[in-house]
């Protein structure tokens, strides 16, 4: 079992992938599930559920990415909007939900957390489609050094890097519950890193942020 779940869609400002488009991408790069991990909202993780529900051959698990006072948080299996914006009351917000609280590349921010406030954290994105490897190399450093679980993700913005880093599972194709526990063990978990070259990752980030200010204009 293949999974990739950290993915943007339309509904973040920066992206270009439409939820119909992610559900036949992860198809044909043959993910068995992704999650949808917008900037601050739900609503594309939502929509890309329903999408797939029709075809009822690919799992979506419901995320986010939230910017909060020392960087981003991702919260899975959601089932509402996280307002907050403080570190910690993101992931109380998550636990809340019963979710999983992800340190997305966590080498990727200006104020880093204490280590009192990591302890809160189930699992670190050790490698990141869009990081560095020096910075990848870091993060599961840090992984090992609070022995928390390693999860990749693509980080994907565009058509292309759907699955570029993906995660595999030896087992039956899991149920959402079975997923969660999973993820929790993460001794099961083995992360397929597929990089792309750092020149192209400068490229996608130079263009995402270009699309998302023209959003914003208009």
């Amino acid at each position: 079992m293949y999974f990739d779940l950290h993915i943007h869609s339309i509904y973040s400002k920066d992206s270009l992938l439409r939820p119909r488009q992610i559900i036949k991408l992860a198809k044909y790069k043959d993910l068995d599930v992704v999650g949808i991990t917008d900037h601050n909202t739900i609503k594309g993780g939502l929509i890309t559920k329903q999408e797939a529900m029709k075809q009822k051959n690919i799992l979506v698990i419901v995320g986010s990415e939230i910017k909060t006072n020392f960087g981003d948080v991702i919260g899975l299996f959601l089932n509402e909007e996280i307002h907050k914006r403080d570190f910690c009351e993101v992931i109380d917000a998550i636990y809340d939900q019963g979710g999983i609280v992800i340190l997305p590349h966590p080498y990727r921010r200006k104020r880093f957390p204490p280590e009192t406030m990591l302890k809160k954290i189930h699992i670190i994105e050790g490698i990141n489609g869009r990081t560095s490897n020096k910075l990848n190399e870091n993060a599961i450093l840090l992984a090992r050094k609070l022995d928390k679980p390693i999860i990749g993700g693509s980080d994907a913005h565009f058509p292309f890097e759907i699955g570029t880093v993906r995660n595999f599972i030896s087992r039956e194709f899991l149920g959402e519950e079975e997923l969660r526990k999973a993820l929790l063990k993460g001794y099961e978990i083995q992360v397929i890193p597929k990089l792309l070259p750092a020149p192209v990752r400068k490229v996608n980030s130079l263009v995402g942020f270009m699309i998302k200010k023209v959003r914003e204009a208009i």
